[in-house]
């Protein structure tokens, strides 16, 4: 297991964790939101059926005193962002360009944003007007029984890594430069947003190489994270989830394309490895 406590560094975490509310018929607002989630991905779900899934996680938590301080899902995530703040202000200074650190919003079922509502509709993710990430952890547990999906905290720093790779677009204003782009909202094996999606792989492959560099990982730990880049692939989904393989629909890579840009920043560590 990755030895995060060795990290130092400690990242701007605001913790809105709560129990979802509950709608007629037994079925929480979490439950429908998730089934959403997965909709998004191709996954026709019952919302009740996601309901009870997600209970099993949390049978004996209860909101008035689960998140009162900082729990161990909290302290990891906090010293994983700290790291990608650590990696990418160097980095970026020695580009002349300075990194205001991101925040990231733990939450369960629904939050608010500067994009608007935060949901598991789109899994985690990044909200450029607020600088923020929004992530419910237990979205992973969904791509885990869905999916397929490895798992682990390798994995799900890797996603953090990622999220905060779209930062780093923000920063250094290549996603100001593609979003403004007429092409931006096309989709596609070779669009635009395949593109910046696999840019931020990269950017995770970079800072998974400087924390490879400190000892943090043992043996196995990153396959953990090339296991979730390959099954968010916009091609095993569809595969995965009983559709036609599609490239005119992609918009975040294949599960070969993912799996490659990560790797990529992770096997040379150099910044000019990940151009757009």
């Amino acid at each position: 297991m990755a030895r995060w406590d060795k990290l130092g560094g400690i990242g701007n975490i605001e913790d809105r964790r709560g129990a979802g509310a509950v709608l007629g018929g037994g079925v929480t607002v979490v439950g429908v939101i998730i089934a959403l989630a997965l909709n998004y991905f191709g996954i026709n779900v019952d919302p009740a059926l996601v309901d009870r899934v997600i209970n099993t996680t949390q049978s004996n938590q209860q909101e008035s005193g689960e998140f009162a301080g900082e729990d161990p899902y909290e302290q990891f995530v906090s010293r994983v962002l700290g790291s990608t703040d650590e990696y990418w202000q160097q980095e970026l200074q020695s580009q002349g360009v300075s990194y205001p650190k991101p925040r990231l919003v733990l939450f369960r079922g629904a939050t608010q944003s500067q994009c608007g509502m935060a949901t598991l509709q789109v899994g985690p993710h990044y909200c450029p007007p607020d600088q923020t990430i929004y992530l419910d952890e237990r979205f992973f547990d969904v791509l885990i029984s869905e999916l397929d999906a490895q798992g682990g905290e390798t994995a799900q720093a890797y996603v953090i890594a990622h999220e905060v790779g779209h930062h780093v677009q923000q920063v250094n204003g290549t996603m100001a430069r593609v979003m403004n782009d007429p092409g931006y909202r096309q989709t596609g094996e070779n669009s635009l947003s395949v593109r910046l999606e696999l840019q931020a792989d990269c950017y995770a492959g970079l800072w998974a190489y400087a924390v490879n560099e400190q000892g943090i990982f043992e043996p196995g730990d990153i396959d953990q994270a090339i296991d979730a880049a390959e099954k968010v692939g916009d091609d095993y989904i569809q595969s995965q989830t009983g559709q036609s393989v599609n490239p005119e629909t992609w918009t975040h890579g294949s599960s070969a394309e993912r799996k490659a840009a990560f790797q990529k920043g992770f096997s040379s560590g150099s910044y000019e490895q990940c151009r757009l």
